[in-house]
């Protein structure tokens, strides 16, 4: 991947979120049987763009959601399982290096397990929102995640906020979604 703008790099970038959700549908029988596994669910790459070089986006799964991050290609990466922070418009945000299919991904994770989610629409619609707060400056997003807007931006907000306790957007970057109302 080379740092090309346009057209041919949107493109190649949503490609490689779909290769990620390619190999995490091929994982996803072996997980069916576990716990932490949302029948409601399915694999699915959102929003991956071009960031400073790189592939960002969500990629979704009945039992994460993740946030993840694609080096550019021939970019030197630090061994698997090790942390790196790595600055974005929202802040700096802690990235677990990892290897799928022998390409090196990031991985910051947002919700594990995933059955806070009653479906898909609702999983994608937090997603993309989730996206939208990482990609907006720290200034714009205000003191609260469901005040900043991200959610009414990516649609189908109303069923998000019933869904869930009102979020910082710290706490929910740290996966809050996973904890349950009084």
């Amino acid at each position: 991947m080379g740092a090309d703008s346009g057209p041919d790099r949107d493109a190649a970038v949503r490609l490689i979120g779909e290769a990620l959700a390619a190999i995490y549908r091929r994982a996803d029988a072996a997980m069916r049987d576990l716990p932490i596994y949302n029948p409601a669910l399915d694999v699915a790459a959102l929003g991956f763009r071009d960031v400073d070089g790189a592939a960002l986006g969500i990629v979704l799964t009945p039992w994460f959601m993740n946030l993840v991050r694609v080096p550019p290609r021939g970019a030197v990466a630090p061994p698997p399982g090790t942390v790196v922070p790595r600055a974005l418009p929202v802040g700096v945000l802690d990235f677990t290096i990892g290897v799928l299919d022998d390409v090196a991904i990031e991985s910051c994770s947002l919700v594990s397990p995933m059955h806070g989610f009653v479906d898909q629409q609702q999983a994608e619609s937090t997603a993309l929102a989730a996206l939208a707060v990482v990609l907006a400056p720290a200034e714009q997003t205000g003191p609260s995640f469901m005040s900043s807007g991200a959610a009414e931006q990516a649609g189908s907000a109303e069923p998000i906020a019933s869904a869930m306790p009102s979020l910082d957007r710290r706490r929910f970057l740290r996966g809050a979604l996973t904890e349950r109302r009084p």
